[in-house]
């Protein structure tokens, strides 16, 4: 399955299955795009990313975690 910067909570999912020791709420934004854009699925469009997008990516991340 392809993952795209609209797949916010495969996103996550995949993000918590890959590094479960990242402090998610303080995670910087540069560090959390390097991790979504070497998800190994992920295929989007790194100049489509935005802070919204990486906000919500976050927020979810942190639910998958709860």
């Amino acid at each position: 399955m392809q993952l795209h910067w609209t797949d916010i909570n495969d996103i996550a999912i995949e993000l918590e299955e890959k590094h479960p020791d990242i402090d998610v709420v303080n995670i910087r934004f540069t560090d959390l795009f390097n991790y979504i854009t070497s998800l190994k699925n992920f295929t989007g469009d790194p100049k489509k990313c935005n802070e919204k997008v990486l906000e919500a990516i976050q927020m979810a991340w942190l639910e998958e975690r709860d």
